[in-house]
């Protein structure tokens, strides 16, 4: 199977996403959050940085609980037009 490249957009908004999950970290350590939601360290310091942006569903679900945000909330902070808003939204909440 074949995997089409991610455009620009999906790049950014996977950076997006990273950015949010160590927001939402805070001073919570790596380690502790991945453990938490079952994913290796290493998943998360990937999607972190951007360099997964495309995380699987559950992954990001298992994130969200672990990190006690909703997916609504995530989705609405990574949508593509927030303009750099939905961060502050977010982490506010």
């Amino acid at each position: 199977m074949v995997r089409v490249p991610l455009s620009p957009e999906e790049r950014q908004r996977g950076e997006r996403f990273g950015a949010l999950l160590r927001e939402a970290r805070g001073d919570r350590s790596m380690v502790e959050v991945a453990a938490a939601a079952g994913v290796s360290a290493e998943t998360l310091r990937k999607i972190e940085t951007g360099r997964a942006p495309t995380p699987a569903f559950f992954t990001v679900a298992a994130l969200a609980h672990a990190l006690g945000v909703s997916l609504d909330d995530l989705v609405a902070a990574c949508a593509e037009a927030d303009g750099g808003e939905g961060e502050q939204q977010l982490l506010s909440a």
